[in-house]
């Protein structure tokens, strides 16, 4: 019998940057387990060029990313979600869509290195998040998801979120 596929969304306001990061790092961690996406409420058009700089020294494949508009994912025919992620202030306090089958929710705020300025200062803050990122999915990895009830779940969700690392 085959493990369960989750489907994740990870939620920022322009899509460009610490969205996308928790998109290709849920696909890589995930390992199969997790399907990701990624999507913003007020899209950029482009994924952001530092964190695509930054996913190729990672040797992650950039194929195909794109900075998404959360509407594509609220539309008939989009996947059901297990778990949506705002990691920016901005869009977790923005009404989101309605998204069918009533995922798990958290907020894992995230500061945008996008907004840094100097060259060596926004790829040290580009790797800062990436490194925030990867942590807190590796935590969230290790839960036994199908072991908790939904109230437990919230609770460790939400505590992934305060970890600074």
């Amino acid at each position: 019998m085959s493990e369960k596929q989750y489907n994740v969304l990870v939620l920022c306001t322009g899509n460009s940057a610490r969205s996308i990061l928790g998109e290709v790092l849920f696909n890589t961690m995930g390992r199969g387990k997790f399907k990701a996406y990624s999507a913003g409420s007020k899209p950029a058009g482009k994924v952001n060029p530092g964190a695509l700089e930054l996913l190729q020294a990672q040797g992650h494949s950039i194929e195909g990313l794109r900075s998404k508009s959360w509407d594509e994912f609220a539309a008939p025919g989009a996947p059901e979600f297990d778990f949506i992620f705002t990691v920016c202030d901005n869009a977790a306090g923005e009404t989101c869509p309605f998204w069918p089958g009533k995922p798990a929710t958290a907020h894992w705020g995230i500061p945008d290195p996008a907004h840094v300025e100097g060259d060596e200062a926004r790829r040290a803050a580009f790797k800062t998040a990436y490194a925030q990122l990867a942590r807190r999915i590796q935590l969230f990895m290790s839960l036994p998801i199908d072991k908790l009830d939904k109230l437990t779940l919230k609770e460790k969700l939400s505590e992934i979120g305060r970890i600074q690392d």
